[in-house]
């Protein structure tokens, strides 16, 4: 119940600049590392909610950090507001309408999570300076999840050195504390240099880099049987080498993207890649170079940071939708599949419920469901500081990350609700692991034995810059 608890009174002081600021984010979608407008918003935010602001956060100029408190132990609330390519999506439909032909849209959530996320910290804030407490919160406004890993390189610059625990969110369809798993990424880049040459009059004078990238590929495609079985390989064309079939190409460049549950795996696959690579270019007297674009680790499970987010959900139940949010919801879901409906009860091992456009309740900790997972970068932060993570109701049941459909409800009322909803989890949390020091030192010391047991190594070499 809200309002029976000082954390939600300070949420509710400074819910309606934050829901606007998220809408005004959703409003100016932008890509990984070009967030100028959005990080410009979060840091106004904080410098008016009067946080000590540090900008250009290891290095990188649309990453900020607020910070608010005096001794104490140090909690981190992590937000985000990158949006994704050529998902422009008129707000409050229930079919698909570009609001900007071929533009970026809030595809997943973002705009909600970093909002959230500032919410949180402002109640934090207002509730160390009200009860005296000893303590800092700080606020990250972390750039580029969606495939930058910024927060791969923010970890490796130390930016969350001196803090003792974090925690985040993701906008989700049901209300949960986030399972421990991620797969560890690596993007990589391969460039192959041939030798151009007329295709019909001279074709033994060239060397195709198209053509090794493609033997790349038969390469790789062999390899899927012989690796273990959570992983994964994706891969693009970047530069196919041109557009006229009588010129042998003489430069190709294929990103792939290599992922496995452990991160170890994961750096063995990419040394198979690259094998496989250099055996292209072998087979085509062609060159190859392979450069790494981002990387992140996999997830490092903190059973009592979860155990204590599990709490504070139960304390405050679902997301308190009205009557009013499923019409919208329904109509959502009328344009979705069977099969994205049934997915997210199959990740919670629940059987699907009928006529139940929206999730009101809390789903129990570590149901025991399907393990179907991607990548982030929040993991290398689990790495460097005991993190949990919770994913709250902010649309339709079944509704796919990464589509029309999530960023047509990113401004909706449901939307606003889910995203106080989970601004009051972290507040809560933070104010119980700053409340409780024997849980913060339970939380500590369970991810200094993950640490001692397999210390972390960054997947991202030390010769990668990001890309700003």
């Amino acid at each position: 119940m809200r309002n029976t608890h000082p954390i939600d009174t300070a949420i509710d002081t400074h819910r309606d600049d934050l829901t606007g600021m998220a809408d005004r984010v959703w409003g100016t979608p932008e890509l990984l590392y070009q967030e100028k407008a959005s990080c410009a918003e979060h840091t106004a935010m904080l410098k008016a909610k009067g946080f000590r602001v540090t900008e250009n956060v290891a290095g990188i100029p649309t990453a900020v950090m607020g910070e608010a408190g005096q001794g104490g132990p140090v909690i981190a609330i992590l937000g985000e507001y990158d949006a994704l390519p050529g998902l422009s999506q008129v707000a409050g439909l229930a079919e698909p309408q570009e609001l900007v032909k071929g533009g970026n849209g809030h595809g997943c959530g973002h705009n909600l999570l970093g909002s959230a996320a500032l919410l949180a910290a402002c109640a934090v804030k207002d509730w160390l300076e009200q009860t005296g407490t000893k303590g800092r919160v700080r606020y990250y406004g972390c750039p580029a999840e969606e495939g930058g890993a910024a927060k791969t390189f923010m970890v490796r610059d130390g930016a969350f050195e001196g803090t003792d625990a974090a925690i985040t969110w993701h906008p989700d369809s049901m209300t949960r504390v986030a399972d421990p798993w991620s797969l560890a990424n690596t993007r990589i880049d391969f460039t192959f240099h041939g030798r151009a040459s007329h295709a019909a009059m001279s074709p033994h004078l060239g060397r195709s880099a198209l053509d090794a990238v493609e033997l790349m590929s038969v390469g790789v495609n062999y390899m899927r049987e012989h690796m273990v079985q959570d992983a994964r390989i994706h891969y693009a064309y970047l530069d196919a080498g041109g557009s006229a079939p009588n010129v042998v190409q003489s430069k190709a460049k294929v990103r792939y993207s290599i992922r496995a549950l452990k991160t170890s795996e994961m750096l063995a696959l990419v040394e198979r890649v690259k094998d496989i690579a250099k055996g292209a270019a072998l087979m085509t007297g062609t060159t190859v170079e392979a450069k790494v674009y981002s990387a992140v680790s996999a997830m490092l499970e903190n059973l009592t940071m979860d155990r204590t987010m599990q709490r504070v959900l139960d304390a405050i139940g679902g997301v308190p939708f009205d009557d009013a949010d499923q019409p919208y919801a329904a109509q959502i879901q009328a344009t979705l599949t069977p099969e994205d409906i049934a997915l997210p009860y199959r990740i919670v091992a629940m059987k699907p419920r009928a006529d139940t456009p929206l999730s009101d309740w809390i789903v129990p900790l570590r149901p025991g469901g399907e393990i179907m997972t991607g990548s982030t970068d929040v993991a290398d932060v689990s790495h460097a500081v005991p993190l949990t993570q919770v994913q709250v109701a902010t649309m339709a049941i079944g509704t796919p990350l990464h589509s029309w459909q999530a960023t047509a409800q990113g401004k909706s009322p449901a939307a606003h609700k889910g995203m106080t909803h989970a601004a009051t989890a972290m507040a809560r949390c933070a104010q119980l692991l700053i409340s409780e020091p024997d849980t913060l030192a339970a939380a500590k010391a369970e991810h200094a034995e993950h640490q001692a047991q397999d210390p972390y190594v960054c997947p991202m070499p030390e010769e990668v810059k990001a890309p700003v």
